[in-house]
């Protein structure tokens, strides 16, 4: 899939039927952004946050490759592939 996609705080993004779905909760510090993971089984939901230091820019979240290219306390821009 290898494009770029911007999520405002509390946009998310779906990974795939089985991979869950991503959120961007912003940015608590300067240093530090999160992104929350949620997966749904049956009617039960899970979600957890990741809180990653602004200097990542490549993660795996449900085994998809994310490759963080701007992340701001308003939005980040992503690039799946």
């Amino acid at each position: 899939m290898d494009k770029s996609v911007v999520l405002a705080v509390g946009d998310s993004l779906r990974l795939g039927l089985l991979k869950g779905s991503i959120v961007y909760a912003g940015m608590p510090s300067d240093s530090v952004y999160s992104i929350v993971q949620t997966k749904t089984r049956g009617y039960r939901g899970f979600a957890w946050n990741l809180f990653l230091p602004s200097t990542t820019s490549e993660l795996t979240i449900g085994g998809v490759r994310i490759y963080v290219e701007n992340a701001t306390p308003d939005a980040i821009t992503l690039r799946i592939g």
